[in-house]
């Protein structure tokens, strides 16, 4: 992994060599960095894990084992920009099964609590066009939608 550019650190209560391993499996073609150990002395047991290290579709990221201090909110989450529709079912049903749960709005959060957004295209489009009555249309079936259902954001915002 390089040292340039940014790298989002994710804050685990001990399981944050499985998180990494279970996004390595949903996001295919990431790679498993260093992994860190507590030394001796440390605030964490020693010899168990600290810090893991991966990479996936091209962001850095460290899962660090911190403890029970903090969790995941909605106030941070990660869109997932699909390429087509089958890509955004994909991760849908992979973020919300063994027991990630599906939220609004194209919002998931996986098993470990991490909020994902995941955006089939042409929503944004729908919801920012530049017509300010067609974006209304559009943004109102989108607010009560668990997974978004383009076509029915489509038809609703052609309505007049």
């Amino acid at each position: 992994m390089t040292s340039k550019g940014f790298t989002t650190c994710l804050w685990f209560d001990g399981d944050a060599e499985a998180a990494a391993d279970y996004y390595l499996s949903v996001f295919k073609g990431g790679t498993l960095g260093r992994i860190g150990r507590y030394p001796e002395g440390s605030p964490g047991q020693a010899g168990e894990v600290m810090t893991v290290e991966f990479e996936i579709n091209g962001q850095n990221f460290v899962g660090l084992n911190g403890g029970p201090e903090f969790q995941f909110t909605e106030a941070i989450s990660f869109q997932v920009n699909c390429e087509d529709e089958a890509e955004g079912d994909y991760y849908w049903d992979a973020l919300t099964k063994d027991g990630g749960q599906e939220v609004a709005c194209g919002w998931v959060k996986d098993r470990f609590g991490v909020s994902w957004q995941v955006i089939p295209p042409g929503v944004i489009d729908l919801i920012n066009d530049p017509d300010p009555g067609r974006a209304a249309r559009a943004t109102a079936p989108k607010m009560k939608m668990k997974k978004l259902d383009v076509a029915e954001l489509r038809r609703a915002a052609d309505a007049s």
